[in-house]
């Protein structure tokens, strides 16, 4: 915001107690995955070695949870990672890109993406694969979307922010419903959460 006045508040604390409070009740297995708080240090540490900060929700939820443990995700999509994985998915990602950016420059149609651009932020990583912000200049700016290891990133069915995504899965698990207009909660005999497409 201009001329110094305070930037508004983040919804993320308030979805991530509703995400606790429904995993505790209805999910136990993958709420006992979710981590601590992160450490501010490592936070701080890790925007100085990403040479960017992070978005005011990526530091607010991560200021909730530093990711989860292991693979499960109680997300429909990829497990949130903790800061330490987020610094170390973005320099693999970084280091093949430059070393493919040397050896062939990527021609890009006009409504294309990249498979990886280093101004985005993976914040949920598995198997390769992440779940990016991206940071880039523009009016998308802080808009989710998916970096796969072997095809190109999509933004098209991705959220406009990390909290609005948290949102949204606040509110199917409490009230139904399917995120992304299709994937809909089942929780199963072992108190895990999984995520199926419904129509």
């Amino acid at each position: 915001m201009m001329d110094g006045a305070p930037l508004p508040e983040s919804s993320v604390p308030g979805s991530w107690a509703r995400i606790d409070a429904w995993l505790y009740a209805n999910a136990p297995a993958d709420h006992a995955l979710l981590r601590p708080p992160a450490d501010p240090e490592a936070v701080e540490a890790a925007q100085a070695e990403m040479g960017m900060r992070f978005p005011p929700d990526l530091l607010a939820s991560l200021a909730c949870h530093d990711g989860m443990e292991g693979w499960r995700s109680a997300f429909p999509g990829r497990p949130p990672a903790p800061v330490d994985k987020i610094v170390e998915h973005w320099h693999l990602c970084n280091d093949i890109y430059e070393d493919l950016r040397l050896d062939d420059e990527d021609v890009l149609d006009e409504d294309e993406e990249p498979w990886w651009h280093p101004s985005w932020i993976p914040w949920a990583v598995f198997d390769g694969d992440s779940d990016v912000i991206d940071m880039r200049p523009g009016p998308g700016q802080g808009r989710l979307g998916n970096a796969e290891h072997d095809d190109r990133a999509n933004f098209l069915n991705g959220w406009p922010s990390l909290g609005a995504y948290l949102a949204e899965v606040a509110d199917v698990l409490e009230n139904g419903g399917r995120v992304g207009g299709f994937l809909a909660p089942r929780v199963d005999s072992e108190g895990r959460l999984h995520w199926e497409r419904a129509l």
